[in-house]
């Protein structure tokens, strides 16, 4: 089924029952960080009435606790890091944007400015920057992410100028396939969480960073039509599903 886009008066083509890639992970016991066990999906019992057909119940209806920041693909508003925890369910209002997908590789453990610098003038010398809204961050290149428990790993991390950058480049979404954009543990500093957001984040609650992605090595570098699709929470963040289109 083809279907054309319109975004800021340049109209896309895509095919959506061919997406190029579903970058999300399910909330399940798959990948998950933060220090805290697996989510837990536990029947509602109500005397002897229990909600398990398994159990004897004539239904599953289940309780399920976990956490956005820790089970699988999340994104969230820069409610993140404000006093009052604003909703990425009354903020996000732009679930499809022209997105470029760049592979940046961490040096010692973190994505350098110079080296995305690289990768971002690459991008520019193809035309790929053009009207370009959401960006994501490829920066592992193996298969095995989807079981995997990365607390107390260190994972690779976004220098802080990485999100100026990007802010003033105008880029509203930012995806990336680690648990955070920032260090695992930095004192509390969220400095590429906070550079990306700005100095006024309450002007920026449109704005969505998506972590703990899952993004395929066979997809390629390059140009998509994203369609991020968050769940409807009202957290400053949820569980979400970023699917790439590639244009026609």
């Amino acid at each position: 089924m083809k279907a054309q886009i319109v975004i800021n008066d340049q109209t896309y083509t895509i095919d959506l029952n061919q997406p190029s890639a579903d970058l999300s992970m399910a909330v399940s016991d798959v990948a998950r960080a933060w220090y805290i066990n697996a989510p837990t999906f536990k029947p509602v019992v109500l005397g002897d009435w229990k909600g398990s057909v398994a159990l004897g119940g004539a239904v599953n209806f289940f309780n399920v606790s976990f956490n956005p920041h820790a089970h699988g693909t999340h994104t969230e508003t820069a409610g993140h890091i404000t006093k009052e925890r604003h909703s990425i369910n009354s903020n996000f209002k732009n679930p499809y944007t022209k997105s470029v997908l760049l592979t940046v590789t961490p040096i010692q453990g973190v994505v350098t400015f110079d080296d995305f610098l690289v990768q971002w003038e690459r991008a520019s010398s193809k035309h790929w920057l053009d009207q370009t809204e959401s960006v994501i961050l490829r920066t592992e290149q193996h298969e095995g992410s989807l079981l995997r428990e990365y607390s107390n790993t260190d994972w690779p991390f976004l220098a802080s100028e990485i999100g100026s950058f990007l802010r003033s480049s105008g880029i509203d979404h930012l995806i990336i396939d680690q648990p955070s954009v920032d260090q695992e543990e930095d004192g509390g500093a969220l400095a590429c969480h906070r550079s990306f957001w700005g100095p006024t984040p309450l002007e920026s609650l449109h704005r969505t960073i998506t972590e703990l992605a899952h993004i395929p090595i066979e997809v390629p570098d390059g140009v998509y039509l994203l369609n991020l699709q968050v769940a409807p929470l009202e957290n400053d963040a949820a569980p979400s599903r970023p699917i790439l289109y590639s244009l026609i």
